[in-house]
C-alpha cells in the first residue's frame, strides 16, 4: 500500500537479512488482508505484523478497499505473535473524484490516480477505527504476544507534519483511543515518536518481532 511502502520493506529487509525467516507482504487492498487472514488459518503464518491496517479505515467509512468485519479475526484465534499498527488510517478509498459520497465532499482528499480519491479519516471516524482494533484485539488468545505499535510522526506519507492528510485532532483521537481501551488488558502498547516509515520505528518493530518469536541471540 504505497503510503506505507517503505516501512514495510525496511521491516523485511531488517527480518531477512538477519533471520531465518521467509516474509509474506500483503497489499491492503481488501483482497490482500482476506488473504493474510485465510492463510493465518490454515497455519500457515507463523507470526503477523499487521502494519497496514487501513482496510479497517474503508470497513468503517464505506470505502472499496474494506476486507470484512472479520478483518484481524485469524491471528488472534491462533494466538501467534501478532503486531498490529494504524498504518494509512488516515484514509479511505474511493473512485474518481466525482463517485466520493456527499458526505465526504467537504474533507480533505487526495486524488491518487483518475480512478482512486483518497479522504480524510475524522476524529469520530479514527474513534471508531480504534474502538474496532480494541474490540478485536481484546478478545486475543495471547494478549502476551499481542502489541500495538503506535508512529505518533504519522501513520502514512500523507499523514506526517506538512502533509495534506496531517490532523493532530484526529490522530490523538485514534491514538488516545486505543490507549484507554487497552490499558490493563495485558496488551503492550509502545508510542513511538517516528513516523510509520521511519527506520528507526521499523527497527524497532522488527526486533520486537524477532523477540516474541524467541528468535533473538
Amino acid at each position: 500500500f504505497g503510503v506505507t511502502t517503505p516501512g514495510v520493506d525496511a521491516i523485511r529487509s531488517l527480518l531477512e537479512s538477519r533471520f531465518p525467516i521467509e516474509t509474506y507482504v500483503f497489499h491492503a487492498t481488501g483482497h490482500g488482508g482476506r488473504a493474510m487472514e485465510r492463510l493465518i488459518r490454515n497455519r500457515q503464518i507463523d507470526a503477523v505484523i499487521d502494519l497496514t491496517t487501513t482496510e479497517i479505515c474503508d470497513f468503517i467509512m464505506g470505502g472499496q478497499m474494506s476486507a470484512g468485519d472479520e478483518r484481524l479475526d485469524a491471528a488472534i484465534e491462533a494466538g501467534i505473535p501478532n503486531i498490529v499498527s494504524l498504518g494509512a488510517l488516515d484514509m479511505a478509498n474511493f473512485g474518481p473524484k466525482a463517485s466520493v459520497p456527499a458526505k465526504y465532499q467537504h474533507r480533505r482528499q487526495v486524488e491518487h490516480n483518475p480512478i482512486v480519491t483518497l479522504v480524510r479519516s475524522s476524529e469520530s471516524d479514527c474513534k471508531s477505527i480504534a474502538e474496532f482494533i480494541c474490540d478485536k484485539l481484546k478478545a486475543s488468545k495471547n494478549t502476551a504476544l499481542t502489541q500495538v505499535w503506535i508512529p505518533k510522526g504519522g501513520v502514512s506519507m500523507l499523514a506526517v507534519p506538512g502533509g495534506p492528510f496531517y490532523d493532530e485532532a484526529a490522530d490523538a483521537a485514534l491514538f488516545d483511543t486505543i490507549k484507554a481501551n487497552l490499558a490493563h488488558t495485558g496488551i503492550k502498547v509502545v508510542e513511538e515518536p517516528g513516523h510509520v516509515n521511519d527506520l528507526q520505528f521499523a527497527t524497532h518493530v522488527a526486533e520486537a518481532l524477532v523477540e516474541m518469536m524467541q528468535l533473538a541471540h
